[in-house]
Formats: structure tokens, sequence, C-alpha cells
């Protein structure tokens, strides 16, 4: 039960990344295995051949199990090679092919594949071209230690090439998915941050229409006061209720709940500025439903930087051949004019296909969006 919990907790990565290892270490084992069976029927009449022959496998898969660990440590670099374990690995590999030599009849051919076998699985996952090519001539003419027939070179030459291409393509596998798990983790944090630009956007909307409002009407309640006027309670008034307005729409932000309407905001639009002493014209009627949406955040910005940076005394909002203008006649501050605001707006019509123009002069100050079709949310 106790590896069971230790395999469930691991992930899917690490459960391919364990899988694909212990494949690669069973199969160079196995082979091993494979050669010292076969070369069973002769360990009976020369037992002392027979031992060293599987003392000898023991010790270089072993070794080969150590090489073959360090160079899946280095996939997918090139270097550097692990020479602290492949120099040793290579050192016994040369001493048991000598010792193999003096083997009688099958044990010698065992023994050479064996060499053979832990020299393609230990060494044939290094990206290094030149230890490559070397290693697939060592592959090529190392059984013919064991039987001296031209077809044993050709069996070295495919079958080393297999066990080569199977090493390189498991631990190339590896790679893939710790990517993939990568991209997926990279994914996931880019949805966090595109969702947390989508909040502090829409955050910006709401309190800084709401706040320009309480500005504003706060503004106009201190001057009627000044003025012992009693209109100055009612304006009060109408700070607070923007105020709750502000925290209503703070709360269903956060929630996830809110949507804009266009209508509402005209309305909303039309009232803070005629409050400031702005003339107001609106002509939108045509506005395409599906369209909505996007074109109560153009006003909504709009009419914001209108009051913060502005000295407008008429603001007019049409609608005529598929573009949305808010014009007014004030002078934009320097260096406000394309603030954040208008800036995050044009990030959240382009992947609607909708566009912004911005465009000032001595005289006017205007925002254009343009909003082709019927909308993303419009009848085909």
């Amino acid at each position: 039960m106790s590896r069971w919990n230790w395999w469930s907790r691991r992930s899917q990565v690490e459960r391919v990344d364990i899988y694909t290892r212990q494949s690669l270490y069973v199969l160079l084992w196995m082979f091993t295995l494979l050669f010292v069976v076969g070369a069973g029927p002769d360990s009976a009449d020369h037992q002392a051949a027979g031992v060293a022959l599987v003392v000898g496998a023991l010790l270089l898969s072993a070794a080969a199990t150590l090489v073959l660990r360090d160079v899946m440590e280095l996939h997918p670099a090139l270097g550097p090679i692990p020479w602290h374990s492949i120099g040793p690995f290579l050192g016994l590999a040369g001493l048991c092919v000598v010792g193999f030599l003096f083997l009688p009849g099958d044990l010698r051919t065992g023994g050479a594949g064996v060499v053979w076998g832990c020299l393609g699985w230990a060494l044939g996952g290094l990206r290094d071209r030149r230890a490559l090519g070397l290693l697939m001539v060592v592959l090529l003419f190392l059984p013919l230690l064991g039987k001296v027939e031209w077809y044993s070179a050709a069996y070295g030459l495919i079958a080393g090439g297999v066990i080569v291409f199977t090493v390189r393509t498991s631990l190339w596998l590896i790679g893939v998915v710790r990517d993939l798990d990568r991209a997926r983790g990279a994914q996931a944090a880019l949805a966090v941050a595109e969702e947390r630009l989508r909040f502090s956007r829409d955050l910006h909307d709401v309190m800084g229409r709401r706040l320009s409002a309480i500005a504003v009407k706060s503004e106009l309640a201190a001057t009627l006061a000044d003025r012992s006027d009693p209109g100055a309670a009612a304006q009060m008034l109408e700070v607070r209720g923007v105020a709750h307005e502000a925290m209503r729409e703070a709360r269903e932000l956060a929630r996830g709940y809110r949507t804009t309407d266009l209508v509402q905001e005209l309305e909303g639009s039309r009232s803070l500025l005629e409050s400031a002493g702005i003339s107001v014209e609106l002509a939108v009627d045509e506005v395409p439903a599906g369209w909505h949406e996007a074109a109560a955040w153009v006003v909504r910005e709009a009419v914001t930087n209108v009051l913060r940076h502005s000295a407008a005394t008429a603001v007019a909002i049409r609608y005529a051949g598929s573009e949305l203008a808010v014009v007014n006649d004030g002078v934009v501050e320097r260096g406000s004019g394309g603030g954040s605001g208008l800036a995050g707006l044009r990030e959240r019509l382009a992947p609607l296909g909708a566009g912004l123009t911005v465009t000032g002069s001595d005289s006017s100050f205007s925002v254009v969006a343009t909003l082709p079709g019927r909308g993303p949310s419009g009848p085909a």
C-alpha cells in the first residue's frame, strides 16, 4: 500500500520519467541475461569459465547502469561527457573483452554479446556525434569476436542501431513531456496574468468613472454650499449614491458577474457630463447589438478622460459607418491623452476585431472605435 501511495503522489510527468528510465534499465539487464543464458550449455563443461562470464557480466552491467543514469541526466545537452563514470566503464569493458577472448565456444560469443549490449544501452543516448560514430563502429565489429562471420557484423550494426534509436527516442520522449509540462505551467501562469490584467482594466473602468463622478459632484456641492444654496444637500446625496453604486460594481467585479450595458452607460455619461456643465449630443441608436458591450467600454473610458484631463464644454457621441466617435472641444493635458486607460481599451478591443484611434488638435480631441460587422456576439 505504501508503494502505491508513493506512486499515486507522483505527477504524470514524473510517472512518465520513472517508467521510461526503469524501462531502459530493464532492457540493459535483459540483454545481459539473454546472452548469459544463451551461453549456458557450455557452462556445464567449463564451470570456471561460466562463473567468470557471469561475474564479468554482472560487474559490467552494473557499471553500464551507472553510465546510463549519467547519460540520461545529461540529455538533451551535448556535453560535458560524464567521464567520471564512462572512463571506468570503458576500462572494465576492455578488460572484459580481453578476458572473454580466452573463453571457449558459446561462452566467448555470450561474453562478446554482453559487452556489445552494455555499450549500446549505456552510451546510445550520447548526442556527441564523434562519440556516437565511434560507438557504431565498435558495435559493428565487436560481434566478430564471438563468431567470425560477415552476418555477425551486419547483426551488430543493425541491432546496435535499433538499440541506439530506442535509447535516444526514449530520452527524446522524456524531454518532450517535460517541455509540455513547462508549457502547461507557463500557460496557466499566463492565464492568471491575463485575468489579473482583465481585472485591473475593469477596476480602472469602474473606479475611474465613479471617482470622477464623485469628484465633480463634490466640487459642485462645495460651490453650492459656499453660496448657501440648498441644492448642495441634493448633490451630496447624489455623491453618496455614486459611492454606493461604485461599491456594488466593485463587488460584482470581484465575483465576475459584472456586465456592461450601453444604454445605462450612455445615460450615466449624459448625467455626469451635464452635472459638470458640459453639453452632450447623443446619436448612437444604430450600434449593432453585438457591439453594445464594447461600445460601452469606449464611452466609459472616453467620458472618464474628458472629465479628468480636458476643459471641454461640449461632447458628441456618434455612431456612423461602423465607427463610434466620442469627440470633445477641450484640450487634453499634455502627456495624458493616450494614457494607460486608452492603451488598455485598445488591447481589449483588438481580440474582438475592433480598432481604436485617438486624435487631437488645438480645438478638439476624439476617440474613434471601429466596430466592423455585427459584432462578436451579434447575429451571423
